[in-house]
């Protein structure tokens, strides 16, 4: 079951999911989404938030996390969350959650809650955006992972979706048909014929209840060129680019004519790199060439996200004060001399009076 929390997070779990279940603090942001089943709307202490949203303020997710504390804890237990990082609801209920987990006791496999967090594309988002992002990946998000009681971390990135300008609605789209090519690997296994090993959903349960950041792609592979090079070519683009892996997974599918045995280059590029994948080879014989699915997981965020988020959110901030100051009207300074000014006065209003005596009559001398 997917679990969306704030704007973002609702529209990809009800794509994903037909009885996904909505969490929002705005109740007219929730009837938005047509699609999902079950919706939790987070209470305030002000009604206020319930129909304005959470205005990109983590702090109102954070308090309205108390009205669905209970519900979600239950919820969330060995199924999928989906939330942004940078908006108000999403990034205050969702480090609540992360927070929670973190004190938790040792929680068990099945039990493992995985996370699809969207980042904003620094540079391009709001100040407010990556400004969040940044606090929630350094805290919540970090402490969690250390914790060790999290499940996979998925982190979808807006890039390509602002350098390509594809529409909000099918980038949603785009980031549940990939994920779906991921989730389908049990699947495969069960219907098509096997030819080495097998990842059952009990496989695949375990490998997504690891609390390390999971960046998976897929692509055409071609057993006369080196597979790493491949991997490289064919970092999945929606994701933020994997660090060196500590584990592996990947299912390969072969056409009826072509020899399984392709697959022993693949794991021999793991085992070189001391990492033992789990895998499995089946026949596909609707494909006309092999096709790989990979799943690398590595251990700890990109330290280089976190400073690039800080070195942006740096940036607006010194840009916003030098456009301040270029705003301030500067008054420029006059200098008067009364005796002129005096004359001045004088000839326009046709008195024929001297200086000193204007100067006398309205009371500066």
């Amino acid at each position: 079951m997917a679990i969306g929390i704030g704007g973002a997070g609702c529209k990809i779990a009800s794509k994903l999911d037909p009885e996904a279940v909505l969490v929002n603090v705005s109740e007219a942001e929730m009837t938005q989404v047509t699609s999902g089943g079950q919706r939790l709307l987070a209470n305030l202490n002000s009604g206020r938030g319930q129909f304005r949203g959470a205005r990109k303020d983590p702090q109102i997710g954070r308090d309205a996390y108390l009205s669905v504390q209970r519900r979600l804890a239950e919820l969330i237990r060995g199924n999928k969350v989906f939330s942004s990082t940078g908006g108000g609801t999403g990034a205050g209920i969702t480090a609540c959650i992360l927070e929670d987990l973190t004190k938790a006791e040792e929680i068990a496999v099945e039990d493992k809650t995985f996370f699809g967090l969207i980042l904003p594309y620094a540079g391009m988002e709001s100040n407010e955006f990556v400004k969040n992002s940044s606090e929630f990946l350094s805290g919540p998000l970090d402490e969690a992972i250390n914790s060790g009681n999290t499940g996979n971390i998925v982190l979808f990135s807006n890039r390509c979706k602002f350098e390509e300008k594809i529409a909000e609605d099918d980038y949603n789209t785009m980031l549940v048909d990939s994920l779906n090519v991921l989730l389908s690997i049990p699947k495969k296994n069960e219907e098509m014929k096997l030819l080495e090993c097998q990842i059952d959903e009990e496989d695949f349960t375990l490998f997504l209840a690891k609390p390390y950041i999971n960046h998976f792609c897929y692509f055409s592979y071609n057993s006369k060129q080196p597979f790493g090079k491949q991997l490289e070519n064919n970092y999945n683009r929606l994701l933020l680019e994997p660090e060196t892996p500590i584990e592996a997974m990947f299912l390969l599918e072969v056409p009826t004519d072509v020899s399984p045995t392709i697959f022993y280059d693949i794991v021999q590029y793991f085992i070189d790199m001391d990492v033992t994948p789990v895998y499995s080879v089946v026949e596909n014989p609707e494909l006309t060439e092999p096709f790989i699915t990979v799943s690398l997981l590595y251990s700890r965020k990109p330290k280089e996200l976190v400073e690039d988020f800080n070195s942006t959110v740096e940036h607006h901030t010194k840009a916003m004060v030098e456009k301040t100051l270029k705003q301030h009207v500067q008054l420029e300074k006059l200098n008067i001399n009364l005796n002129d000014e005096g004359k001045a006065v004088a000839k326009k209003g046709g008195t024929g009076e001297d200086v000193l005596s204007i100067l006398k009559r309205i009371g500066k001398l």
